[in-house]
């Protein structure tokens, strides 16, 4: 059971970083956005590529990192997902998005994020094939934490880890130090007042799409240090996002962050109870179960 609470507290710093975005953009747009976890998958994969396109330009980052089965290439590739993803969700927004928002209504956009959904996964599907792949072959032997009761744990997620509490903590200054953050806040919590006092509501929501891409990325990269990527991963990560999202309540930033560490962790413990294949049944079960007790999630304010 240990081992299970461990693991999951691993799996959902991920899974937090993924319903950040996932979060901002449904209480902004008013809309479940059912793509979102798709921009996992083009984080995931744009790193793939320019992880091997700087080993073979810069074959002095090819050089393993310590214990970890990464190398500086991955890396740099990190950082240049995180731009390319996000830019790619901003455009996703002005080509489908917005012209859906001008003429259509909250359902049509929530068509359109399945249809994106669809497109992106198989386009990926199409250009990398549909087999699993890894960043690296290197064997990353897992580190033994206790030994009664056995606690083990790879260096990988230790980093993933310490990287994505890295980001949450850099993204809470931002929202509570800043003036770019207080308006950002602002909007998320009523985006027709903060337009009144003269935040642009356009370009904040740019910033968010940004914003949503970028932590996207970071999330899918994090996602294959730990596991296999593959172009469905987005279809199996797309409910648990959305389980963190409406647990940690819609639009609260805060809320996401905690809404993924549970669903981790209950994730986790589900498989030393359940069988194994009723395990991704458990982020629907609390979805119900929060939307039953508390339909505006543990952090989340009702709406009008």
């Amino acid at each position: 059971m240990i081992q299970q609470l461990v693991d999951g507290v691993l799996v959902g710093s991920f899974l937090s970083l993924g319903a950040i975005g996932l979060t901002l953009v449904m209480h902004i747009l008013r809309f479940a956005n059912f793509s979102h976890a798709e921009l996992l998958s083009i984080g995931a994969y744009v790193a793939l590529v320019f992880d091997k396109l700087f080993e073979a330009l810069l074959p002095v980052f090819a050089t393993k990192i310590g214990p970890l089965s990464m190398d500086w290439a991955l890396v740099l590739a990190l950082f240049a997902s995180i731009g390319i993803t996000a830019l790619s969700a901003v455009v996703i927004d002005r080509l489908v998005f917005a012209r859906v928002r001008e003429k259509g209504g909250e359902l049509s956009m929530v068509f359109a994020s399945f249809g994106m959904a669809l497109i992106i996964r198989n386009v990926i599907g199409l250009i990398f094939g549909l087999q699993s792949v890894l960043y690296s072959d290197e064997i990353a032997f897992a580190m033994v934490l206790s030994r009664d009761p056995l606690l083990l744990v790879k260096p990988d997620q230790v980093f993933v880890l310490i990287a994505a509490l890295a980001i949450m903590v850099g993204l809470h200054f931002v929202l509570s130090r800043t003036t770019f953050g207080f308006a950002l806040r602002a909007v998320a919590e009523n985006p027709a007042l903060a337009q009144i006092h003269g935040v642009n509501l356009k370009r904040m929501i740019m910033i968010v799409w940004l914003l949503g891409g970028g932590l996207a990325a970071a999330a899918g990269v994090f996602y294959g240090l730990s596991y296999q990527i593959s172009p469905v991963m987005g279809r199996d990560l797309v409910l648990p996002i959305f389980a963190a999202t409406i647990v940690g309540g819609i639009g609260s930033v805060y809320g996401a962050v905690l809404g993924g560490f549970v669903v981790g962790i209950a994730s986790n413990i589900a498989l030393s109870i359940l069988p194994s294949g009723y395990s991704p049944s458990v982020p629907f079960l609390m979805i119900l179960l929060v939307l039953l007790i508390r339909p505006h999630g543990l952090f989340g304010e009702a709406r009008a």
